[in-house]
Protein backbone atom coordinates (compact mmCIF):
# COMPACT_ATOMS: atom_id res chain seq x y z
CA UNK A 1 0.00 0.00 0.00
CA UNK A 2 1.20 3.63 -0.52
CA UNK A 3 -0.59 6.74 0.62
CA UNK A 4 -0.67 10.00 -1.07
CA UNK A 5 -2.03 12.99 0.67
CA UNK A 6 -3.58 15.46 -1.34
CA UNK A 7 -5.48 17.89 0.62
CA UNK A 8 -5.84 17.56 4.44
CA UNK A 9 -7.45 21.19 5.48
CA UNK A 10 -10.70 21.74 6.99
CA UNK A 11 -13.78 23.61 5.36
CA UNK A 12 -11.86 26.28 3.35
CA UNK A 13 -8.93 25.82 1.27
CA UNK A 14 -5.39 27.76 2.17
CA UNK A 15 -2.02 28.11 0.32
CA UNK A 16 -0.64 25.47 2.61
CA UNK A 17 -3.08 23.04 1.93
CA UNK A 18 -6.25 21.80 0.32
CA UNK A 19 -9.74 20.75 1.47
CA UNK A 20 -9.55 16.47 1.81
CA UNK A 21 -8.86 14.14 -0.74
CA UNK A 22 -5.88 10.79 -0.78
CA UNK A 23 -5.49 8.47 -2.84
CA UNK A 24 -4.60 4.59 -1.93
CA UNK A 25 -2.95 2.67 -4.20
CA UNK A 26 -3.16 -1.10 -2.79
CA UNK A 27 -2.56 -4.03 -4.54
CA UNK A 28 -1.95 -2.06 -8.13
CA UNK A 29 -5.62 -0.82 -7.59
CA UNK A 30 -5.90 2.89 -7.33
CA UNK A 31 -8.80 4.43 -4.71
CA UNK A 32 -9.26 7.90 -4.33
CA UNK A 33 -11.04 8.78 -0.97
CA UNK A 34 -12.65 11.69 -0.80
CA UNK A 35 -12.85 15.03 -3.40
CA UNK A 36 -12.34 18.21 -2.28
CA UNK A 37 -12.13 21.05 -4.56
CA UNK A 38 -9.26 21.21 -6.82
CA UNK A 39 -8.38 17.67 -6.15
CA UNK A 40 -8.37 17.06 -10.01
CA UNK A 41 -5.19 19.72 -10.06
CA UNK A 42 -3.31 18.06 -6.77
CA UNK A 43 -3.52 14.72 -8.96
CA UNK A 44 -1.70 16.41 -11.87
CA UNK A 45 0.57 17.65 -9.54
CA UNK A 46 1.66 14.51 -7.65
CA UNK A 47 2.26 13.23 -10.95
CA UNK A 48 -0.37 10.33 -10.18
CA UNK A 49 -1.85 7.66 -12.71
CA UNK A 50 -5.11 9.12 -11.97
CA UNK A 51 -6.64 7.57 -15.38
CA UNK A 52 -5.97 4.02 -13.32
CA UNK A 53 -8.59 5.57 -10.57
CA UNK A 54 -11.79 2.92 -10.93
CA UNK A 55 -13.00 3.75 -7.58
CA UNK A 56 -14.23 6.74 -5.87
CA UNK A 57 -15.18 6.92 -2.00
CA UNK A 58 -16.75 9.79 -0.58
CA UNK A 59 -17.07 10.13 3.49
CA UNK A 60 -19.79 12.56 3.23
CA UNK A 61 -21.58 15.36 1.33
CA UNK A 62 -20.29 18.68 2.96
CA UNK A 63 -18.35 20.74 -0.09
CA UNK A 64 -15.26 20.37 1.39
CA UNK A 65 -15.12 16.88 1.01
CA UNK A 66 -16.95 16.19 -2.79
CA UNK A 67 -17.06 19.32 -4.77
CA UNK A 68 -14.16 18.20 -6.82
CA UNK A 69 -15.70 15.44 -7.68
CA UNK A 70 -18.35 16.73 -10.70
CA UNK A 71 -15.07 18.70 -11.71
CA UNK A 72 -12.65 15.23 -11.99
CA UNK A 73 -15.53 13.61 -13.64
CA UNK A 74 -15.65 16.06 -16.54
CA UNK A 75 -12.24 15.90 -17.12
CA UNK A 76 -12.19 12.27 -17.37
CA UNK A 77 -14.89 12.91 -19.76
CA UNK A 78 -12.74 15.45 -22.21
CA UNK A 79 -9.88 13.07 -21.87
CA UNK A 80 -11.62 10.16 -23.77
CA UNK A 81 -12.57 7.77 -20.61
CA UNK A 82 -13.97 4.77 -21.11
CA UNK A 83 -13.60 2.67 -18.03
CA UNK A 84 -16.70 2.36 -15.37
CA UNK A 85 -16.00 4.94 -12.34
CA UNK A 86 -17.54 3.21 -9.50
CA UNK A 87 -18.84 6.14 -6.90
CA UNK A 88 -19.64 5.31 -3.06
CA UNK A 89 -21.09 7.35 -0.83
CA UNK A 90 -23.71 8.37 1.09
CA UNK A 91 -27.72 8.66 0.26
CA UNK A 92 -28.31 11.99 -2.61
CA UNK A 93 -24.60 11.81 -4.22
CA UNK A 94 -26.25 9.97 -7.18
CA UNK A 95 -28.55 12.90 -7.84
CA UNK A 96 -25.66 15.76 -6.50
CA UNK A 97 -23.45 14.32 -9.35
CA UNK A 98 -26.10 13.83 -12.31
CA UNK A 99 -27.65 17.19 -11.58
CA UNK A 100 -24.44 19.08 -12.24
CA UNK A 101 -23.72 17.02 -15.42
CA UNK A 102 -27.30 17.14 -16.41
CA UNK A 103 -27.23 21.29 -15.82
CA UNK A 104 -23.70 22.25 -17.36
CA UNK A 105 -24.93 19.44 -20.26
CA UNK A 106 -21.81 17.45 -19.41
CA UNK A 107 -22.94 14.16 -20.56
CA UNK A 108 -21.09 11.58 -19.46
CA UNK A 109 -19.45 8.90 -22.16
CA UNK A 110 -18.62 6.53 -19.58
CA UNK A 111 -20.93 4.66 -17.13
CA UNK A 112 -21.22 6.12 -13.28
CA UNK A 113 -22.23 2.93 -10.99
CA UNK A 114 -23.17 4.66 -7.80
CA UNK A 115 -23.52 2.76 -4.63
CA UNK A 116 -25.28 4.90 -2.06
CA UNK A 117 -24.98 4.16 1.21
CA UNK A 118 -27.53 4.46 4.34
CA UNK A 119 -26.63 2.40 6.67
CA UNK A 120 -25.62 2.88 10.68
CA UNK A 121 -23.51 -0.11 10.84
CA UNK A 122 -20.67 -1.34 9.14
CA UNK A 123 -21.00 -2.96 5.77
CA UNK A 124 -18.70 -4.48 3.13
CA UNK A 125 -18.69 -2.15 0.07
CA UNK A 126 -16.19 -3.47 -2.22
CA UNK A 127 -14.64 -6.97 -2.58
CA UNK A 128 -11.89 -8.08 -4.89
CA UNK A 129 -9.65 -11.15 -5.20
CA UNK A 130 -7.26 -8.79 -3.27
CA UNK A 131 -8.56 -6.20 -1.39
CA UNK A 132 -12.20 -5.30 1.11
CA UNK A 133 -13.42 -2.45 1.81
CA UNK A 134 -15.74 -2.07 5.08
CA UNK A 135 -17.26 1.61 6.06
CA UNK A 136 -16.63 2.77 9.46
CA UNK A 137 -20.09 4.56 10.94
CA UNK A 138 -19.19 8.09 12.32
CA UNK A 139 -21.01 10.49 14.29
CA UNK A 140 -21.06 14.03 12.08
CA UNK A 141 -23.54 16.39 11.54
CA UNK A 142 -24.77 14.39 8.52
CA UNK A 143 -24.44 11.14 8.00
CA UNK A 144 -20.91 9.93 7.45
CA UNK A 145 -18.83 6.83 7.08
CA UNK A 146 -15.11 6.38 7.12
CA UNK A 147 -13.30 3.37 5.13
CA UNK A 148 -11.56 0.51 6.17
CA UNK A 149 -9.03 -1.00 3.36
CA UNK A 150 -7.61 -4.51 3.95
CA UNK A 151 -5.60 -6.69 1.57
CA UNK A 152 -6.81 -10.23 1.80
CA UNK A 153 -4.27 -12.75 3.44
CA UNK A 154 -1.31 -13.17 0.94
CA UNK A 155 0.00 -16.40 -0.15
CA UNK A 156 2.93 -18.40 1.49
CA UNK A 157 6.60 -17.76 0.04
CA UNK A 158 8.06 -20.72 -1.07
CA UNK A 159 11.31 -21.81 0.85
CA UNK A 160 13.23 -22.76 -2.36
CA UNK A 161 16.35 -23.60 -0.35
CA UNK A 162 14.37 -26.76 1.18
CA UNK A 163 12.32 -27.29 -2.15
CA UNK A 164 15.38 -27.74 -4.30
CA UNK A 165 16.43 -30.71 -2.12
CA UNK A 166 13.23 -33.14 -3.43
CA UNK A 167 13.16 -33.51 -6.97
CA UNK A 168 9.85 -34.83 -7.16
CA UNK A 169 8.33 -31.14 -6.51
CA UNK A 170 8.10 -29.26 -9.89
CA UNK A 171 6.72 -26.08 -10.96
CA UNK A 172 3.26 -27.88 -11.59
CA UNK A 173 3.31 -27.95 -7.56
CA UNK A 174 3.88 -24.07 -6.33
CA UNK A 175 0.23 -22.99 -6.60
CA UNK A 176 -0.93 -25.76 -4.23
CA UNK A 177 2.54 -25.21 -1.65
CA UNK A 178 1.62 -21.33 -1.88
CA UNK A 179 -1.85 -22.24 -0.73
CA UNK A 180 -1.01 -23.86 2.47
CA UNK A 181 -0.95 -27.80 0.93
CA UNK A 182 1.08 -30.37 2.44
CA UNK A 183 3.50 -32.46 -0.31
CA UNK A 184 2.70 -36.15 -0.97
CA UNK A 185 5.90 -38.13 -1.77
CA UNK A 186 5.91 -41.09 -4.29
CA UNK A 187 6.99 -43.07 -0.94
CA UNK A 188 3.65 -41.60 0.87
CA UNK A 189 6.10 -39.41 2.82
CA UNK A 190 4.10 -36.19 3.83
CA UNK A 191 6.32 -32.79 3.90
CA UNK A 192 4.29 -29.92 5.84
CA UNK A 193 4.15 -27.01 4.53
CA UNK A 194 5.49 -25.27 6.91
CA UNK A 195 8.53 -27.13 6.20
CA UNK A 196 8.52 -26.25 2.42
CA UNK A 197 7.32 -22.12 2.63
CA UNK A 198 7.89 -19.53 4.88
CA UNK A 199 4.62 -16.75 6.41
CA UNK A 200 2.86 -14.90 3.84
CA UNK A 201 4.12 -11.32 3.43
CA UNK A 202 2.29 -8.89 5.68
CA UNK A 203 -1.04 -7.59 4.46
CA UNK A 204 -1.56 -4.45 5.27
CA UNK A 205 -4.53 -2.16 6.30
CA UNK A 206 -5.99 1.67 6.50
CA UNK A 207 -8.49 3.26 8.46
CA UNK A 208 -9.70 6.58 6.88
CA UNK A 209 -11.56 8.29 9.47
CA UNK A 210 -13.25 11.20 7.85
CA UNK A 211 -15.41 14.35 10.12
CA UNK A 212 -16.62 12.82 13.08
CA UNK A 213 -17.25 13.55 16.70
CA UNK A 214 -15.07 11.07 19.17
CA UNK A 215 -16.51 7.81 18.67
CA UNK A 216 -15.30 5.22 20.65
CA UNK A 217 -18.08 2.80 18.63
CA UNK A 218 -15.21 2.70 15.85
CA UNK A 219 -12.45 1.11 18.31
CA UNK A 220 -13.71 -2.09 17.07
CA UNK A 221 -13.83 -1.94 13.63
CA UNK A 222 -10.08 -0.16 13.19
CA UNK A 223 -8.78 -2.26 15.97
CA UNK A 224 -4.83 -3.21 14.85
CA UNK A 225 -4.61 -1.37 11.54
CA UNK A 226 -1.29 0.12 10.23
CA UNK A 227 -2.15 3.25 9.57
CA UNK A 228 -5.38 5.13 11.03
CA UNK A 229 -6.31 8.53 9.60
CA UNK A 230 -8.23 10.56 12.26
CA UNK A 231 -9.50 14.04 11.74
CA UNK A 232 -8.36 16.17 14.53
CA UNK A 233 -10.27 19.79 13.63
CA UNK A 234 -9.10 21.24 17.17
CA UNK A 235 -6.84 21.49 20.32
CA UNK A 236 -8.74 20.10 23.17
CA UNK A 237 -8.69 23.34 24.91
CA UNK A 238 -11.65 23.55 22.50
CA UNK A 239 -13.57 19.72 23.01
CA UNK A 240 -16.51 21.51 23.85
CA UNK A 241 -16.63 23.26 20.05
CA UNK A 242 -15.49 20.39 18.58
CA UNK A 243 -18.49 18.44 20.26
CA UNK A 244 -20.95 20.91 19.21
CA UNK A 245 -19.85 21.16 15.65
CA UNK A 246 -19.00 16.80 14.94
CA UNK A 247 -15.72 16.83 15.09
CA UNK A 248 -12.51 15.73 17.14
CA UNK A 249 -9.44 17.94 18.76
CA UNK A 250 -5.81 15.91 18.29
CA UNK A 251 -5.87 14.09 21.82
CA UNK A 252 -9.39 12.95 21.31
CA UNK A 253 -7.97 11.14 18.25
CA UNK A 254 -4.73 9.94 20.05
CA UNK A 255 -6.98 7.97 22.81
CA UNK A 256 -8.44 6.33 19.82
CA UNK A 257 -5.62 5.40 18.36
CA UNK A 258 -4.38 4.08 21.72
CA UNK A 259 -7.46 1.93 22.31
CA UNK A 260 -7.46 0.53 19.24
CA UNK A 261 -3.90 -0.29 19.17
CA UNK A 262 -3.20 1.05 15.60
CA UNK A 263 0.74 1.34 14.33
CA UNK A 264 0.20 4.81 13.30
CA UNK A 265 -2.01 7.72 13.48
CA UNK A 266 -2.00 10.09 10.94
CA UNK A 267 -4.04 13.66 11.43
CA UNK A 268 -5.95 16.16 9.09
CA UNK A 269 -8.84 18.33 8.83
CA UNK A 270 -7.22 21.32 10.94
CA UNK A 271 -9.00 24.69 11.75
CA UNK A 272 -7.76 27.19 10.02
CA UNK A 273 -7.32 29.09 13.28
CA UNK A 274 -3.97 27.23 14.02
CA UNK A 275 -1.10 28.30 11.57
CA UNK A 276 1.12 26.14 13.17
CA UNK A 277 -0.21 22.55 13.17
CA UNK A 278 3.24 21.31 14.73
CA UNK A 279 0.75 21.92 17.87
CA UNK A 280 -2.06 18.88 17.14
CA UNK A 281 1.71 16.26 16.92
CA UNK A 282 2.76 17.62 20.10
CA UNK A 283 -0.93 17.37 21.65
CA UNK A 284 -1.53 13.68 20.17
CA UNK A 285 2.18 12.89 21.39
CA UNK A 286 1.07 12.91 24.94
CA UNK A 287 -1.31 10.02 24.53
CA UNK A 288 -0.25 8.19 21.57
CA UNK A 289 4.05 8.21 20.11
CA UNK A 290 3.89 7.37 16.55
CA UNK A 291 1.74 10.54 15.10
CA UNK A 292 2.72 11.71 11.11
CA UNK A 293 1.04 15.18 10.25
CA UNK A 294 0.14 15.40 6.56
CA UNK A 295 1.66 17.37 4.26
CA UNK A 296 0.27 18.37 0.58
CA UNK A 297 1.91 15.20 -1.68
CA UNK A 298 3.30 13.53 1.13
CA UNK A 299 3.46 9.61 -0.06
CA UNK A 300 3.42 7.46 2.89
CA UNK A 301 4.79 3.44 1.95
CA UNK A 302 3.54 1.04 4.40
CA UNK A 303 6.79 -0.96 3.84
CA UNK A 304 8.44 1.97 5.64
CA UNK A 305 5.79 1.91 8.77
CA UNK A 306 6.89 -1.14 9.22
CA UNK A 307 10.58 -0.23 9.49
CA UNK A 308 9.46 2.86 12.02
CA UNK A 309 10.68 5.19 8.77
CA UNK A 310 7.74 7.26 9.65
Amino acid sequence: MKLTILGFNSAIPTTRSNSTSQLLVARNKYFLIDCGEGTQIQLRKAHAKFSRINHIFISHLHGDHVFGLVGLLSSFRLLGRKETMNIYGPKGIKELIETQLRLTESVSNFNLNFTELSSKTSELIYEDEKICVWTIPLKHRIYTNGFLFKEKTRSRRLNMDIISQYPEIEICDYQNLKSGKDFVCGDGKVLKNEYLTLPPKHSYSYAFCSDTSYNPDIISIIKEVDLLYHEATFLDDLRELAHKTGHTTALQAAEIAKEAKVKHLILGHFSNRYTDISVFEKEAETVFPHVILPEEFLVIDFKDLEKQNF
